[in-house]
């Protein structure tokens, strides 16, 4: 990819178990493609929470999980206690016991890995319109989360996402999209 987008679309996202078979998730985009749950440097997924119960631990990695659906929930990430709430990316590490409690219902969770020392991430939830900085050194992923989207100029639908290398682009939907920075660090 040079100068453009690759749309990446939702109705082709097989759903997979969590790997403690407490949930689904759909993958969205991993780098490198193809790899599994173990050897990703950045991995995007859109994880469906049914239940109060246990996170899958991956050693070495960071998380950031942004509630895309549903009222949130409390996390307790190690000796942590955090409040996950809709649209609000929160950070946590993904290789310590962490627990969920939903506050009202199931959720739908974007949920952003990447390996600690390798990458570095950050997530931006926009409404309306934004441009999406694509640094020469970075991998920019957008994802329409509640409303259409058009990312430099590939139209959206909801949890479509495109990869993005192009200067300049911007992002404009009616609802909130997600902006994924990843940077490699080594």
């Amino acid at each position: 990819m040079s100068g453009g987008v690759r749309v990446l679309r939702a109705a082709g996202r097989a759903a997979v178990p969590w790997r403690n078979g407490g949930g689904i998730t759909r993958e969205v985009a991993a780098r490198p493609e193809g790899a599994g749950a173990g050897d990703f440097d950045w991995r995007v997924s859109l994880a469906d929470v049914g239940a109060d119960g246990p996170f899958s631990a991956f050693p070495g990695t960071e998380r950031i999980l942004t509630v895309v659906e549903g009222a949130g929930m409390d996390l307790t990430a190690g000796e942590r206690l955090l409040r996950a709430e809709p649209y609000v990316p929160l950070p946590f590490p993904g290789d310590v016991p962490t627990v969920g409690r939903l506050l009202a219902g199931p959720v739908v969770n974007l949920n952003v890995m990447h390996r600690r020392g390798a990458v570095t991430a950050g997530v931006t939830v926009v409404r309306g319109g934004a441009p999406v900085p694509v640094a020469p050194d970075a991998t920019v992923l957008v994802v329409a989360l509640d409303a259409p989207a058009v990312v430099a100029g590939a139209e959206l639908g909801r949890y479509d996402a495109v990869l993005c290398d192009a200067p300049g682009a911007t992002v404009r939907t009616g609802g909130h999209a997600a902006v994924v920075t990843f940077r490699r660090t080594g």
